[in-house]
């Protein structure tokens, strides 16, 4: 298989020495054709047309220390030798009209003439396949060479397939366990889905700047994440910006686009100043909308113009301004349900979803109670300023109330709360038997007066099937169906209400389908589900 080695002529390097002292410099053009164990076939040289004499010169020299080497010129111009985007399509241009021949043909590319612009496009050509080979890199002896000799230096070929270099590609495999461990900071888990997920969010947030979707109940862990991906693309130089934060559901009429999309001076009544927006102010960085389905429709036709074209009007202005963020949205809801509602525009749903991440309940990681207890304890121990740790007998209490009777309706919310509860009435940094019964006491007594009432759910029932209809149940139907129907009223999504109304059931069985369940009992009644929410 022939040597084929293309590169650049040296305007600088090329040209040191002039006349017979030429050979006492090292000239890297030159020196590619005088190594013993490197045999070129060929050199495919680049060079300006202005460089003609000194490409002939290079080229007469080659042919006196290796005649076997063809060297075949290749005129181009290059407007300016330091502009990336000239260069790179001048190279660019070159490399889709040469004609490779893998077959019979190795290539190297010398990476060591021409400017940093060239040696850089030299290597994403290279990286990218465009060119079928290696790098090449030349240098001068270590030590002047005796008299007489040529000073030949030396070359090293460079592959760019990094998973062959087991050092490095350690290095990597550390550095993305790093990148996945710093996401899960406050999100502990041994649910093997989980850490996959995980795992992917990690390289969509390094390698991508599209929208993210994070759904899951509040307290889930949205808004902790959300904050960890910007951390860590801040921490890879991809955002020079700020962490830009808002829960939609705290905006309220006009409060909401002056918010998000700033205001002029004097565009509505109180507006006495200039506002630049959320929007603008994470520019070159990240804007964390929680509870998006909560914006306006509106609003969401402003925000989708936003992502998309990176601009927007300022409520008040008829200039556009521009913001270059990425955008990481999260819900709690059922966002197509609000689409079939006319509450969410689909156009903007569909933005969102390119990638769509759930974290699910903490009632549905049971696995990973016992290390996020533990987070929770080492965060309390440095709040306190304090060593905190259970009795043996206190730790396996909690644990058991924890993963099998628990509700924990606002998730890692309750669970932080608790354990900061416990951690400050522990005397002497023990928390004790008594100290968790009091708590699993609190906890019960908080969710029992957080359930939907029985009294709510009749008169729910009364305007969804009718007085008449409703006397013609059994009253033991009527007070469990008047207890379900409030808390599918109460609950987000049927998946929801189904988790809440068959928790202890679900436990026994490796899977179940809690909201087929759920529609299915209401089907008997003549219920549909989204039918009780409008009511």
């Amino acid at each position: 298989m022939k040597t084929v080695i293309i590169g650049m002529l040296g305007t600088n390097l090329d040209r040191r020495g002039r006349n017979a002292k030429r050979w006492a410099a090292w000239r890297p053009t030159v020196s590619l054709c005088q190594h013993e164990d490197l045999v070129v076939d060929r050199l495919e040289l680049l060079l300006e047309p202005r460089y003609q004499s000194l490409a002939d010169q290079v080229t007469a020299d080659i042919q006196t220390v290796s005649p076997e080497t063809k060297v075949v010129h290749h005129i181009i111009r290059q407007e300016d030798p330091w502009d990336f985007a000239n260069v790179y399509s001048v190279l660019r241009a070159f490399t889709d009209g040469y004609p490779f021949d893998t077959d019979n043909e190795r290539y190297l590319v010398h990476m060591t003439t021409g400017t940093h612009v060239a040696q850089i496009c030299w290597f994403l050509l290279t990286e990218a396949r465009y060119i079928p080979g290696t790098l090449i890199q030349t240098s001068p002896p270590n030590s002047r060479p005796k008299e007489g000799d040529l000073p030949i230096g030396q070359y090293q070929e460079i592959d760019l397939d990094l998973s062959k270099y087991d050092q490095i590609a350690s290095r990597f495999r550390l550095e993305q366990l790093q990148g996945t461990e710093y996401l899960k900071q406050g999100i502990q888990t041994r649910n093997k889905l989980f850490n996959e997920m995980i795992e992917q969010i990690e390289k969509v947030s390094i390698r991508s700047i599209e929208p993210i979707l994070l759904t899951g109940p509040t307290g889930a862990g949205k808004s902790q994440l959300a904050k960890q991906i910007y951390e860590l693309k801040k921490q890879r130089q991809q955002f020079g910006g700020k962490f830009v934060s808002v829960n939609c559901a705290t905006l309220r009429g006009d409060a909401v686009s002056s918010t998000l999309f700033g205001h002029t001076k004097g565009a509505f009544t109180g507006a006495t100043t200039a506002r630049p927006g959320l929007l603008r102010e994470a520019d070159d960085g990240l804007l964390f909308l929680d509870e998006i389905g909560e914006l306006g429709v509106e609003e969401q036709a402003m925000l989708l113009n936003a992502i998309e074209t990176k601009q927007f009007f300022p409520m008040g202005s008829d200039k556009e301004v521009s913001s270059n963020f990425q955008l990481i949205a999260g819900t709690n809801q059922d966002l197509w349900q609000r689409v079939s509602e006319g509450q969410f525009r689909e156009d903007l749903i569909a933005r969102l979803d390119l990638w769509t991440y759930h974290l699910p309940p903490l009632r549905d990681r049971v696995e990973d109670i016992e290390p996020n207890l533990e987070f929770e304890i080492e965060n309390a121990r440095t709040r306190l300023g304090t060593m905190i740790r259970f009795s043996k007998e206190a730790r396996d209490r909690y644990l058991q109330f924890a993963t099998r009777e628990a509700q924990w309706r606002a998730n890692f919310r309750d669970l932080n709360s608790s354990v900061t509860r416990m951690a400050t009435l522990a005397d002497g940094g023990r928390i004790s038997r008594e100290v968790v019964e009091e708590e699993i006491a609190l906890l019960q007594a908080r969710w029992r007066a957080g359930a939907p009432s029985t009294h709510e759910g009749e008169t729910l029932l009364q305007n969804i099937l009718g007085t008449e209809h409703l006397q013609e149940l059994d009253p033991f139907d009527r007070v469990q169906l008047a207890y379900v129907v409030a808390v599918c009223r109460s609950s987000r999504s049927m998946a929801d209400a189904g988790r809440q109304l068959f928790s202890v059931s679900r436990e026994r069985k490796s899977s179940i389908n809690d909201s087929h369940r759920l529609k299915r009992y209401l089907e008997k009644f003549g219920i549909v589900f989204e039918r009780i929410g409008a009511v």
